[in-house]
């Protein structure tokens, strides 16, 4: 009986991991399978050559683009964007899509249960589509409700764009990420096993994060403006504890991102081998000789830092005074981190942390990177070619190109002359499904 029980569970884990592998797999594009035309009047298919092609047929056949043809050409089931410019779904490296700032988002932690956070998730993911984010980097919620609903996504039970997941952030007790401000017995409810202390604590945080289903290992490297403590904004982390996380995410596969502020935290964890940095308010010139030199990418976030600042200096401040005190500090200095980041080479890829800001005013951050220094196709690109290298899914994102997943969008003016048309995105298409058409 009990090698039979184990033959069994054999077979119901290798039935299970199929079936894993089976709904990560785009469809195979078949002749069978119909046939979509989009007519479009200017195409910028590839974002990287920053060329804009004009009158031609996208040939799309199930979920995939198979052909791009001159002309306007086509019968049967034609879309017609002839005078719509279309470029690729855009990607958003940091969102947090089960939650979103107000006055209640403190009671929210403790009222919410996990089921309710994946259905506001599946909310507040339609709103991104429709948006034009066809793909986004969700980085800290809880494992359970942001991994159904990436899961969900990928079946087709949800419309919303390809979710990487992180799900819990890897952070210290008592810093960032961890539980604050809560009476004792709530603060032991709301923590969680990637929560840790020590480098062997560490290693285990991450491995635990793993086996939940994590696409990516987010950590909190330095204190942050939202979490209820005066901790302040530097290194939380120590360097073992980094260099732990680093090495075992690696080693299993998992790519590392760390949330980081303050100045000591950015190095130390670029010193780790960290992959990418999210906000990195307080950049030096060190940082930025540790960026290149180890290729990590920069994701700054603006409108986070325009949000909490605004938010924190206006007449309906629902910040708590640690928070209130940190936004105010933190947030105006974001935009000329990422102007000393620009012109000293640092490789920018897309990212908001909505869920700070609303979800559905992604598009907002385009105009603040161009404030920033950035060019308007250059913001494109960080939201296209750029943030599908960092999160490594070239293949998949990023461009418009035959076997490339049919991911496009289409605005009525140039955004290569007003970045803020992608505030008004008229049409959306993922995976040769149209979500959104105006």
């Amino acid at each position: 009986m009990k090698k039979l029980a184990l033959i069994v569970t054999a077979a119901v884990l290798a039935a299970t991991g199929a079936q894993a592998r089976q709904a990560a797999a785009p469809a195979p594009v078949s002749a069978e399978q119909p046939t979509r035309f989009v007519q479009v009047g200017r195409l910028l298919a590839d974002p990287a050559s920053g060329r804009v092609l004009r009158d031609k047929t996208l040939v799309i056949r199930g979920n995939q683009v198979v052909e791009i043809r001159d002309g306007f050409v086509g019968q049967g089931d034609v879309v017609d964007l002839r005078n719509a410019f279309v470029l690729p779904g855009l990607i958003d490296s940091h969102v947090h899509l089960g939650s979103e700032q107000s006055p209640n988002s403190r009671l929210d932690r403790v009222t919410q249960s996990n089921a309710d956070q994946a259905m506001i998730g599946a909310r507040h993911a339609r709103r991104t589509l429709n948006a034009g984010f066809t793909t986004v980097a969700d980085l800290g919620g809880a494992n359970e409700a942001i991994f159904a609903l990436r899961d969900a996504v990928r079946r087709g039970d949800v419309a919303g764009p390809r979710i990487i997941a992180a799900g819990s952030s890897v952070s210290v007790h008592g810093g960032h990420g961890d539980a604050n401000g809560y009476r004792d017995d709530i603060l032991h409810v709301l923590s969680n096993e990637s929560v840790c202390s020590g480098a062997e604590d560490c290693r285990r945080a991450v491995r635990t994060q793993v086996r939940a289903g994590a696409d990516i290992i987010k950590i909190t490297a330095t204190g942050g403006v939202l979490s209820n403590t005066a901790a302040g904004l530097n290194q939380q982390f120590t360097q073992d504890e980094l260099a732990s996380i680093v090495e075992v995410a690696h080693r299993m596969g998992r790519q590392v991102t760390a949330h980081a502020h303050g100045v000591d935290g950015i190095n130390a964890f670029l010193k780790a081998g960290g992959d990418s940095i999210e906000h990195g308010t307080y950049l030096d010139d060190e940082s930025m000789r540790l960026f290149k030199a180890n290729g990590a990418w920069l994701v700054p976030t603006l409108l986070a830092g325009d949000f909490v600042a605004r938010v924190a200096s206006g007449p309906d401040n629902f910040f708590t005074p640690a928070q209130s005190a940190k936004a105010l500090e933190a947030g105006p200095k974001m935009l000329d981190m990422a102007r000393r980041a620009h012109r000293g080479g640092v490789k920018i890829a897309f990212g908001t942390d909505s869920g700070v800001s609303a979800h559905g005013d992604n598009a907002q951050e385009f105009a603040l990177l161009v404030r920033a220094g950035l060019t308007p196709l250059e913001a494109i690109q960080a939201a296209t070619v750029g943030a599908a290298e960092h999160l490594k899914i070239a293949n998949d994102a990023g461009r418009i190109a035959p076997g490339m997943p049919a991911d496009l969008i289409a605005v009525s003016g140039d955004p290569l002359s007003d970045v803020t048309e992608l505030e008004r995105v008229r049409f959306v298409m993922k995976g040769g499904q149209v979500f959104r058409q105006d």
